[in-house]
């Protein structure tokens, strides 16, 4: 099988009845759809029993998240190219054909994914990851065509391939010997960030992460957590610091060393440089949490503390010697494209002008290890 498309789905019986056929219908022989349940309670499984029993399933004994779900499906299945897919994701024909060829004719690219627009509003971005992501120096993400809460209309200001920093989970094709050598997804993220910290990895071992405009799929969107969630708050904080304390030492150390530096002593500049940020970080993230005590919203204020206390149970620190080691063996291949050097939430905020988003400035020029 030349690509598995795999539907991790968790009680949304709805969205499969609804999205299912007209992906079915979309792809060729290569090609083969598998839906991994988590643990559904809605009549999802039966619905897959009764109405598409033709169709790859697994059914787990217990929901253990994006991330687990994913790692146990695909252990399970071979084929050159994984495509990762939210059930509420809505495809045309020939959404597939685009991603394959560009992968086939790209060796150097490990992700990519088509755009992603808005299933109840067509001609706008999705939130979820528009037409591909970056992220500020201090770890906020945001899109091509999405700042903050602000969707930009696709007028086809982004339909050129253009590597990024990340793309969606709601819909991305990765590279199945790529994603079992890095790991698979991180089990400790559950959800939320998940995608992000894939393709910082994958970036971090000399792959590239790639936007292909040919193709268009259309996302619902906030299926599983809705925006606001305690829950989300909580693992979008937490999973935010984790990301940053595995992935950021390298990237500094890796433009250090790209500027002529030892491998030891690059690490060393890097561990000290991104243990500063991530401090910063965590007292922005305490300033948020000022803001959510002064205006009484007492549950994200627990869960922005509960993020902080777990991060530091999990222990998660990449020291200067795992540094070293990362440089001395892909200090030569990693690239990290769609890191900005600056906070890009004040100019967000500030912006009245679409020209002067930051997503679009980011896209207008190519960046190496930083911008």
């Amino acid at each position: 099988m030349k690509t598995a498309i795999v539907i991790l789905n968790w009680n949304t019986k709805g969205f499969l009845e609804k999205f299912l056929p007209p992906l079915l219908g979309s792809i060729g022989p290569e090609a083969e759809v598998i839906v991994a349940d988590n643990a559904s309670t809605d009549g999802s499984v039966e619905l897959m029993k009764e109405k598409f029993p033709n169709v790859g399933a697994m059914f787990f004994s217990k929901n253990r998240g994006y991330t687990g779900g994913y790692n146990r499906a695909l252990m399970q299945i071979k084929s050159d190219y994984y495509v990762l897919m939210n059930s509420d994701v809505e495809v045309p024909e020939h959404w597939l054909e685009p991603l394959e060829e560009w992968m086939d004719s790209h060796p150097e690219c490990g992700i990519c994914a088509p755009k992603l627009r808005s299933y109840t509003d067509r001609d706008m971005f999705e939130y979820a990851g528009a037409a591909g992501g970056y992220i500020d120096k201090y770890g906020y993400p945001y899109c091509r065509g999405r700042m903050l809460k602000r969707l930009e209309k696709d007028c086809g200001q982004y339909d050129t391939p253009e590597n990024v920093f990340w793309v969606s989970g709601a819909c991305l094709m990765i590279r199945s010997e790529l994603f079992h050598k890095l790991g698979g997804l991180d089990d400790r993220f559950f959800a939320h960030m998940e995608e992000i910290d894939l393709c910082w990895r994958a970036q971090l071992s000399g792959y590239r992460v790639t936007v292909i405009p040919a193709s268009t799929v259309y996302h619902v969107g906030g299926g599983s957590l809705p925006a606001g969630s305690p829950k989300k708050l909580y693992l979008n904080y937490r999973n935010n610091l984790l990301m940053l304390r595995k992935n950021l030492g390298k990237t500094l150390a890796l433009e250090d060393f790209r500027h002529g530096g030892k491998a030891d002593e690059s690490a060393s500049v890097g561990e000290r440089k991104a243990r500063r940020i991530v401090h910063t970080r965590m007292l922005m993230d305490g300033a948020s949490a000022a803001v959510y005590f002064f205006t009484f919203r007492w549950k994200c204020l627990k869960a922005v503390f509960k993020a902080h206390q777990d991060v530091r149970k999990i222990r998660i620190r990449t020291t200067v010697s795992d540094i070293s080691l990362y440089l001395k063996e892909y200090g030569r291949t990693g690239s990290v494209t769609g890191m900005a050097s600056r906070w890009i939430i004040p100019r967000a905020i500030f912006c009245k002008d679409d020209a002067c988003m930051p997503s679009r400035a980011m896209s207008s020029r190519a960046m190496s290890s930083r911008a």
